[in-house]
């Protein structure tokens, strides 16, 4: 079921369109997220897809109805916000914001029922918060403050949840655990989640489709495979020093110039490690071989001058030994990453060995 459509919406303030050709639907149980470079207009599109903002042009529409002709007490029963920036009190225990929650549903004077009540506890005990019920919200950690705003926003049961930055200023471990609970909801209470992120690496895990934004408008949508591509990403941010992996979901420096210097005999894995010291160090290298569906290559494409491969599945053949053989001498210095060789990798013995008798072989620990 659609919760929340955007068609041929324009978002911006004042006379100004900041972001423009948005369109999108989201379903029940499904995480739309706004990825961009800084200042591309996330968070203009998320104010305005939330009534915070009035849209310059085109729809938007929450569970079925124009959200611009629906009141405020309506959309709050339908959509809750959690938008960047630290929460602003006086006095008010962690019970008392996550309570906030339940004020769409409550008289003027806020009184909440005996039923507000244990839906809010509920909500606190989902987020892990409740045994922080009565600390004051400004002496609790970033990470605890964040979600002590989930649960207020939980207990204001949406079918829409909207938020910008949810993991700014968080830990990892925080980071997860907010991530995961909202995958939980969305899985188990069929809500619809729109966020922005800046951490491509957790948009690519948790996200159903992403929404690239940028250059002032909305650039493309897709599912994560479709977005987290080096081609896609390094456009959208404009990616001029290093590149974007999409199997690591992270981006890399800019290999070191010039002849290398060292050969790494790598693969599992195990050489990862020595391509990145060996960066930090600005010296260049050469690493191989390494089967093409092997863990190693991205990194290895990414920061050797040099890479020898093998088509994957196959034992290394004698004309591929002989190349790295070639390049290995005039590198005059060879780090060995591994020590499990089998019928794949038994080529990459020989070029130890090899190293070995030449007496260029080097302890890895040097």
């Amino acid at each position: 079921m659609s919760l929340m459509k955007a068609a041929g919406l324009s978002a911006g303030y004042e006379k100004k369109v900041v972001v423009s050709g948005i369109d999108f639907t989201v379903s029940g149980g499904e995480i739309l997220t706004l990825i961009g470079p800084n200042g591309a207009g996330k968070s203009t599109v998320l104010r305005t897809i939330s009534a915070q903002l009035p849209a310059k042009a085109g729809k938007v529409e929450l569970c079925g109805a124009d959200i611009s002709a629906m009141r405020e007490g309506d959309i709050s029963k339908k959509l809750a916000l959690l938008l960047t920036g630290r929460l602003r009190t006086e006095r008010m225990t962690c019970a008392d914001v996550a309570e906030t929650g339940r004020y769409p549903y409550t008289g003027r004077l806020g009184i909440l029922s005996q039923e507000d009540k244990r839906i809010v506890r509920e909500a606190m005990e989902l987020t892990g918060v409740y045994h922080i019920r009565d600390e004051d919200i400004t002496c609790v950690s970033d990470g605890q403050r964040q979600l002590v705003m989930l649960a207020r926003a939980i207990a204001q049961q949406p079918q829409v949840l909207i938020l910008d930055e949810p993991t700014s200023y968080l830990d990892i471990s925080h980071k997860l655990k907010l991530l995961s609970l909202l995958r939980q909801l969305v899985r188990e209470r069929g809500i619809a989640v729109v966020q922005s992120l800046h951490e491509l690496d957790l948009a690519q895990k948790f996200s159903d489709r992403v929404l690239c934004i940028s250059g002032g408008r909305a650039e493309r949508i897709g599912t994560p495979e479709e977005v987290f591509t080096g081609e896609v990403i390094g456009g959208l941010y404009g990616i001029g020093e290093g590149s974007y992996n999409a199997l690591y979901g992270t981006a890399e420096p800019p290999a070191v110039t010039g002849a290398p210097e060292v050969f790494v005999i790598g693969g599992g894995g195990s050489g990862i490690a020595v391509y990145r010291r060996l960066y930090r160090q600005g010296i260049p290298f050469a690493a191989g071989v390494l089967h093409e569906n092997d863990i190693d290559l991205p990194a290895a494409q990414s920061l050797a001058a040099e890479v020898v491969t093998e088509r994957a599945y196959e034992p290394i053949a004698p004309e591929t030994i002989d190349k790295a053989s070639e390049i290995m001498k005039r590198c005059g210095r060879v780090i060995c990453c591994t020590e499990a060789f089998g019928t794949m990798n038994a080529g990459n013995r020989r070029l130890a060995d090899l190293a070995k008798e030449l007496g260029i072989l080097e302890n890895l620990s040097t």
